[in-house]
């Protein structure tokens, strides 16, 4: 059973902050953000968060990392199997296994769900970062929603984060390398989308609508997460979006600084979804010709975003090709924005 359940409210976000207060929810005009109703009592010593506090209480390390993520995007921020299993690249059924087995451990152990000491709190706070870097994700691209961005999920991690970061044992370099991510991302949200509800590739995005007070605070954090030895995946992602932001860079040097982050980030941590992304870079700091060799090489034929990638590496090199994986594309997609952005690509190129 869920602990928590969505509901809307209209409470505004980053209240300490006036930037933010003034600036993010002007710029997310009509969104509301997501409220949970807490059915289990819990103290309220030592965070006022109630979401923070049991976020932290779910990352026991008695259950795997896998584990702990998957309960907390099931129980804490309202995420459906489906939604998880594509988050997390995973089966249904393992999803499944992993959630069972979470809250069996939990309940037989009798695990105390009060918030964790400091000590617990460190070893615990990756976990966090990563279930709040999941939400957003999910916020901002959708594989499954109507809408391919979720303003009011975006805004939720954007303000449990900001209330990490404000508290001293939390305020840590790689939890400002997120939220710099998140403003940086958050900053292209009206530009996204034209006036009929269209995705807006990032190449023809209409750069007036970006939010340069939201860029200019990406850049606050990010330079505020530069006081670590160690550089987290976070900090590459956020150096990605920094440079997706930049206006007046040459397209050649601002293509080979994103391509070479990434390759940092695939020896950190390596993904599919990252190897995917880096591809498109290669393309365009490179050659199409040469990213397509990679492209072939990873393992993602049943993502629609993969086989986008493959049409428009082909495009202009094999139009057959180019319109087979639009048309695989099209029929793998599950988000009605996504499908009707690639028909309309389909129905250009069959012309």
């Amino acid at each position: 059973m869920a602990l928590y359940s969505r509901q809307k409210q209209n409470k505004g976000l980053f209240q300490k902050d006036k930037i933010f207060a003034e600036k993010v929810s002007v710029a997310l005009k009509d969104t509301q953000t997501p409220s949970y109703e807490l059915e289990l009592d819990l103290s309220e010593e030592n965070i006022n968060d109630s979401q923070l506090r049991m976020l932290f209480a779910v990352c026991n390390p008695i259950n795997s990392n896998e584990s702990q993520i998957a309960l907390a995007l099931r129980i804490l921020c309202g995420f459906g199997v489906e939604e998880i299993s594509n988050a997390l690249l995973s089966s249904k059924d393992t999803i499944n296994k992993r959630l069972y087995r979470a809250k069996s451990t939990l309940r037989e152990n009798n695990i105390d769900l009060s918030f964790p000491s400091n000590l617990e709190l460190e070893k615990r706070l990756d976990n966090v970062l990563s279930i709040l870097h999941l939400l957003f994700n999910e916020g901002y691209y959708s594989s499954t929603a109507s809408n391919t961005i979720s303003k009011e999920l975006c805004l939720e991690a954007l303000r449990l984060l900001y209330n990490l970061t404000e508290k001293d044992n939390t305020n840590v370099p790689r939890a400002n390398a997120l939220m710099a991510l998140f403003c940086f991302h958050s900053s292209r949200f009206d530009a996204r989308f034209d006036q009929t509800g269209q995705q807006v590739i990032y190449e023809e995005q209409d750069k007036t609508k970006w939010n340069f007070e939201l860029i200019e605070k990406g850049e606050y954090y990010l330079s505020f997460s530069a006081n670590e030895a160690q550089i987290s995946k976070y900090h590459l992602e956020a150096g990605i979006a920094f440079w997706h932001t930049r206006i007046k860079v040459a397209e050649k040097n601002k293509w080979n600084n994103i391509l070479q982050l990434y390759n940092r980030l695939l020896q950190i941590e390596y993904s599919p979804i990252t190897a995917l992304n880096r591809t498109y870079a290669l393309a365009m700091a490179e050659s199409k010709a040469t990213a397509l060799k990679q492209a072939l090489k990873i393992n993602l034929k049943q993502n629609h975003l993969y086989q986008s990638l493959l049409a428009e590496l082909y495009r202009g090199i094999d139009s057959l090709k180019h319109i087979h994986h639009l048309d695989l594309a099209l029929n793998l997609a599950k988000n009605e924005n996504d499908k009707l952005f690639l028909k309309d690509k389909l129905d250009k190129a069959r012309c």
